[in-house]
């Protein structure tokens, strides 16, 4: 009686499957783990502003604007609310077309 199976694969066989499989696990887990993650902390709008409040708003009186206020919507200035222009950079790296919210006093 051989040891062998006529039917069954043999360990060359299943090394010929398993070696590629695992090789393509380990690099989509590799391109996940240091490609996605970063883009999808990249995507994210506020990265940095208040991160310990669930939400970020302000609120101003339109007496208090006086004739021009720009507001930063892009999230990357460091003088948020107000808008220092962070946005032609975050616009640059991303392709987001993102500006800024002007406010100014109606002309008479």
């Amino acid at each position: 009686m051989s040891s062998s199976c006529s039917g069954c694969p043999s360990v060359k066989a299943h090394l010929f499957v398993a070696v590629p499989v695992a090789v393509a696990a380990i690099g989509g887990y590799l391109y996940y783990h240091y490609v996605c993650r970063k883009r999808c902390k990249k995507s994210r709008i506020n990265q940095e502003i208040d991160k310990d409040n669930p939400k970020v708003f302000h609120s101003f009186d339109i007496e208090d604007i006086g004739t021009k206020k720009v507001y930063c919507r892009c999230w990357r200035s460091k003088k948020f609310p107000y808008c220092d222009g962070a946005h032609s950079k975050h616009n640059e790296e991303t392709g987001d077309n993102v500006g800024p919210l002007i406010i100014k006093a109606k002309d008479a």
